[in-house]
């Protein structure tokens, strides 16, 4: 169970999940160390897509889980200093990733949150664990399946 915000409903994490996707609102995964261990891996990364999660912020991650989020396009970033456990995590922050714009492997970006119900603004950095140019690539695509598709188009088109 989770509680939806803004509307404070409790519900399935399920359901809360798709009356994001119905807001238009992505979702992010605060997470600790070895995220994906222990996971189906690729089924693992697949659910969090489905889900509509859009990054992963974790303290390190499973080798394997973490490409495997990449080629779902899903962006896996680490923390660079401290934990999620400092930040006094509400559920109710709302997630601004920057630099995107300009991402490129290993590059450092900054995470804002934003508390609506004291106006809190916490920053802080993380390395964004795209770790390849190929990577790069998938994750512009939307995930390696887009890559290829694409691919694949502008191959028949020509």
């Amino acid at each position: 169970m989770t509680k939806h915000y803004p509307s404070g409903e409790v519900m399935p994490i399920y359901d809360a999940a798709m009356k994001y996707q119905t807001e238009g609102r992505p979702c992010v995964v605060f997470a600790g160390k070895e995220y994906g261990t222990g996971s189906s891996r690729d089924w693992a990364a697949k659910g969090a897509k489905l889900l509509g999660v859009r990054a992963v912020i974790a303290e390190t991650f499973e080798r394997i889980h973490r490409s495997n989020l990449v080629g779902m396009g899903v962006l896996p970033l680490q923390f660079k200093i401290d934990g999620w456990q400092k930040l006094g995590l509400t559920g109710e922050e709302i997630v601004t990733i920057r630099g995107l714009l300009d991402v490129s492997p290993r590059r450092t970006l900054t995470v804002e949150l934003y508390r609506p119900s004291d106006g809190r603004v916490a920053r802080f950095p993380v390395i964004c664990r795209i770790d390849t140019p190929t990577e790069l690539e998938y994750f512009k695509n939307g995930g390696v399946l887009n890559y290829v598709l694409r691919n694949l188009a502008k191959d028949a088109a020509a």
